[in-house]
């Protein structure tokens, strides 16, 4: 038997999700059956899709969305948990992370259907009260005391990440990278005892570059920017990321913000809290909630300027 016949191999799935794709990295031993693991991660993916996707109007997120205020609804499990951890975020970060802003999601033209004049008016002129102050939330059920449209763009797909990291763990693989559209979660250390390596993207509209490399192992890694995800209203690019206090996109931010945390769906959520924050309250907010934080900011001549919360960016900035 040769040397070599039992050392791992390199396994890299993926499928389709959210409008991206997932991805899987672990290795296993010869052998090793990879067509029941593709299946489950697939199947954890789609049904977080299914219950938290805006785009889908079948999804259990959008019927909550058109049930009467004031009414008990039922709702899955997870969904349940990832509204409570959502509020929770909301909360502890003032308001700048809220999942009751689907209204102005749609308004602004991020979601299915294009932005228009009359939407964006009323998104800009409404009454908002913070999401955590009107949604009841029990096992299996929640209640919307005042009207809201609830989105959960900003931590869904982190959630899903999350979800593929639970399935892997569940097949005894204990070492891995998953990933959806650059929000990732590693657990363990490659077979060389290395972390697994991530990188921190440039924040460049025009073409992809890394900025930096983070090594990581038992963690997830999240980014907010400015520089993938838009739409054009009246001539002007405007950014996915929306300014809860304004019922708009966000106007003067970094140009990215990236969170390591202990779940993708709380550096998912957080990273968008910070976009807004900035980087002095929101760089207080990361140690206070013991977090680790790089802002890239862009200076008055445009060039990139790093500034990092926590030990793992603490040479930055």
């Amino acid at each position: 038997m040769s040397k070599t016949s039992t050392e791992p191999l390199r396994h890299a799935l993926n499928g389709a999700t959210m409008g991206t794709r997932w991805t899987a990295l672990f290795f296993a031993a010869p052998g090793f059956d990879t067509a029941p693991v593709q299946q489950a991660l697939q199947a954890a993916v789609t049904e977080v899709d299914q219950q938290m996707s805006s785009w889908k109007s079948d999804s259990d997120l959008m019927r909550i969305n058109r049930a009467p205020v004031g009414a008990w609804i039922d709702a899955p499990e997870r969904l349940v948990a990832v509204l409570k951890l959502g509020l929770a975020i909301g909360k502890a970060s003032g308001g700048a992370f809220d999942v009751g802003m689907g209204d102005a999601v749609t308004a602004w033209g991020f979601g299915p259907d294009p932005a228009t004049g009359e939407r964006i008016r009323i998104a800009l002129s409404a009454r908002r009260q913070p999401s955590w102050e009107v949604i009841d939330l029990a096992p299996g059920r929640l209640r919307k005391r005042e009207a809201i449209t609830l989105d959960l763009n900003g931590i869904a797909k982190g959630y899903g990440v999350d979800r593929l990291a639970e399935t892997l763990k569940g097949f005894g693989i204990v070492s891995f990278l998953v990933g959806i559209d650059g929000e990732m979660r590693a657990a363990g250390l490659r077979p060389d005892g290395e972390p697994w390596s991530i990188a921190v993207e440039q924040p460049d509209p025009a073409r992809r570059a890394v900025h930096s490399v983070l090594a990581l192992e038992d963690g997830a890694v999240a980014t907010s920017g400015d520089y993938r995800h838009w739409v054009d209203v009246g001539g002007r690019r405007l950014s996915h990321t929306m300014d809860p206090r304004r019922g708009a996109p966000l106007g003067h931010g970094p140009a990215s913000v990236t969170v390591v945390a202990g779940s993708c769906a709380e550096a998912d959520a957080w990273a968008t809290a910070l976009m807004v924050m900035g980087p002095d309250a929101g760089s207080d907010l990361a140690r206070q909630h013991a977090f680790h934080a790089l802002f890239l900011l862009r200076n008055a001549t445009g060039q990139i300027v790093p500034r990092g919360a926590g030990s793992l960016f603490a040479q930055q900035g």
